[in-house]
């Protein structure tokens, strides 16, 4: 009692502070529901109903920050991976008509992980923006693939009618797109099914870091369903058009 008074007092268990300002926390744990919308509510909630006292602010951090940063960063990388990919079509192909056809064909092969993420309830993370950015990248490679064999079918076809002395056909261009087409069945289907059997484990896999491979699994399967029937059906009937307009004229 001749140095200090002793009493019991509700405050902080410690004193924080962070740039020079005393701190203080609010944790909160999130289920069933997405982080950015969640604060986004929570944000109007707060700015409505709470008074701030002068010289005091409220800022949200941890997961909802790190998703903000990676957010401005996937705007730098998402255009920056098209623009790559479209070059090195070009560079392939040296055809703008080809390289918007397979370009054209990658926001039709992203609706099978759309579905497949809507159907196990996921919602949209930086996991599983990496998971679409991979599937593109197969999508694009698979388009590639169908092309290269529409090009050799139609291109060999052309040099028959040609020696013959005559002149390329709607039906014989047809012919040439199926035969085309055909002979990518196998190896696509091979493709799409090596993919897929080796995510699946991945997918439907449990443990530590298991919810993030899961989400960068689920776009990808069933992105390649999607796929590879867009690159079997709807390719050759693009490729189809084109070539016969190209008749035409």
């Amino acid at each position: 009692g001749d140095v200090a008074n002793i009493y019991v007092d509700d405050g902080p268990p410690a004193i924080k502070s962070e740039n020079a300002r005393i701190n203080g926390w609010t944790f909160v744990d999130i289920s069933e529901r997405d982080l950015g919308s969640y604060v986004e509510e929570a944000r109007k909630i707060v700015a409505e109903r709470v008074e701030l006292p002068p010289g005091y602010s409220i800022s949200w951090a941890g997961q909802y920050e790190y998703m903000q940063r990676a957010k401005a960063k996937l705007k730098t990388v998402i255009p920056l991976t098209l623009i790559i990919i479209i070059v090195l079509l070009y560079m392939n192909f040296r055809s703008m008509v080809e390289v918007l056809i397979i370009m054209g064909s990658i926001p039709f092969s992203l609706i099978g992980g759309v579905w497949l993420m809507h159907s196990l309830n996921f919602d949209f993370s930086v996991a599983t923006a990496v998971g679409f950015i991979a599937l593109a990248g197969v999508a694009a490679e698979l388009g590639v693939l169908m092309l290269v064999f529409l090009n050799q079918a139609y291109r060999s076809r052309l040099e028959r009618v040609e020696n013959k002395q005559g002149k390329l056909s709607l039906a014989e261009l047809k012919e040439a797109i199926v035969e085309g087409a055909c002979l990518r069945v196998r190896p696509k289907i091979m493709t799409a099914c090596a993919i897929i059997a080796g995510l699946l484990p991945i997918m439907l896999g449990s443990g530590t870091g298991s919810e993030v491979m899961q989400r960068i699994a689920a776009p990808m399967v069933g992105g390649m369903v999607s796929a590879l029937i867009l690159t079997l059906l709807v390719v050759p009937a693009v490729y189809m058009l084109w070539r016969s307009f190209e008749l035409e004229k």
